[in-house]
């Protein structure tokens, strides 16, 4: 899955517009901003092509408005965070998209001036790939970047269409580090590679894990998804949940990771609960899980296991929660993965938004060696495929 592509770096930003694809899709909960770290995650950007004399067009999406401008998901926040975030420099915002007001604030920017458009998808045209959306969006600057690794898994306007019509179309510094930490741990990696993939429902996880099967030597599973496995082996798992209809189809990888010589270990016991609840009754148990109750974390016995594996890792993946983490009775299970993997001398790579939460919960975000901004994309990246938005980019020239 190798992939080089042209980065900012080899470019000359003076005296132009960039055209950057930002992913502001932040939390909100009443107008206000819950979580920064994605606009956060996009001022080196920024920052570079100002400092390189440029200006920047800054587009992103927020939330889902299925083409149709809706208050509260407009960019004002957003770019009143912005402001905060780059001291010093002229952060303007405009309520349009790719009209009339649009165009001629970009005709009006400076260098080093910022300008945020509104919320991409209030144009029906955007997840749509419309080119003439593409077209009006590329007369607003003279450079393309895409900075949005957490949509290059959508053949969007401004992520597929849009960089084929605004050159040259390159990756900044955040898509840079994307591809370079897939690079990593997918051609490249130290062995042993140990995959730990956990979440609710193995039919989400089905191709990664068809895909880690191929690299990694190791798979820890742990989550909603085990229990389908588990039954998949004749274990009985209570009221846990299962997914029937992908029972086969969990008996399928199962063999195929025997055929593979690729390690997949399942949780041997499991903190139980006799409700979907944080005050429920909840105690440990070994092996098969009653009627009436349901396994909501890996058991100690299991933590022990998978902590002993991720020590001797030279290389760790890492998506999905090993239990229901955001009730206090059943997130020790996630916690200690959080910490092994911090532990580690691996190359860690963590992506999705649980797993990144835990690692925050965890306290131990900074000792990773590269948390991924994706969630579908860095599922379909471990997947093995080609994303739209950075196929759309220029190759990088030949070394």
């Amino acid at each position: 899955m190798a992939v080089r592509k042209r980065t900012l770096r080899q470019v000359d930003f003076a005296g132009k517009r960039a055209f950057v694809r930002v992913d502001f899709n932040v939390p909100l909960r009443d107008g206000a901003i819950t979580d920064d770290t994605r606009i956060r995650a996009a001022v080196p950007t920024l920052q570079a092509i100002l400092a390189a004399g440029g200006s920047v067009v800054a587009a992103s999406h927020l939330g889902r408005p299925k083409g149709k401008a809706v208050d509260a998901l407009r960019l004002k926040p957003v770019a009143e965070r912005l402001r905060a975030l780059l001291p010093g420099v002229e952060v303007r915002y405009v309520t349009d998209v790719a009209g009339p007001e649009a165009a001629a604030a970009a005709a009006e920017l400076r260098a080093g001036e910022v300008l945020l458009l509104e919320n991409l998808r209030f144009e029906p045209g955007e997840t749509e790939n419309d080119k003439d959306l593409a077209a009006r969006l590329a007369a607003l600057a003279d450079v393309f970047v895409e900075d949005a690794f957490g949509a290059c898994h959508r053949a969007h306007a401004s992520t597929a269409a849009l960089p084929g019509l605004l050159k040259p179309a390159v990756a900044g510094l955040l898509l840079e580090r994307e591809i370079e930490a897939f690079h990593r741990i997918m051609d490249v990696p130290r062995r042993p590679v140990v995959a730990v993939i956990g979440g609710a429902k193995v039919s989400d996880k089905l191709p990664v894990l068809q895909s880690l099967l191929q690299r990694a030597q190791v798979l820890l599973i742990g989550g909603g998804m085990a229990y389908t496995f588990l039954a998949a082996k004749g274990i009985e798992v209570g009221g846990s949940l299962l997914e029937e209809d992908r029972i086969d189809a969990a008996r399928a990888v199962l063999a195929a990771a025997l055929r593979a010589r690729v390690r997949l270990l399942l949780p041997t016991d499991h903190v139980i609960a006799d409700a979907f609840a944080d005050d429920a009754a909840f105690r440990v148990v070994e092996g098969a899980i009653p009627k009436g109750w349901m396994g909501l974390d890996i058991g100690p016995a299991t933590q022990h296991a998978y902590r002993l594996i991720l020590a001797g890792a030279g290389t760790v993946v890492w998506n999905g929660p090993m239990g229901v983490f955001e009730m206090s009775a059943f997130r020790e299970g996630t916690l200690t993965v959080a910490r092994a993997v911090a532990d580690s001398d691996a190359v860690s790579v963590v992506g999705g938004g649980d797993s990144v939460a835990a690692i925050a919960m965890a306290g131990v975000t900074e000792r990773i060696g590269f948390v991924s901004t994706g969630g579908g994309a860095f599922l379909e990246m471990l997947e093995g495929k080609q994303l739209p938005g950075i196929a759309a980019l220029d190759d990088a020239p030949a070394a």
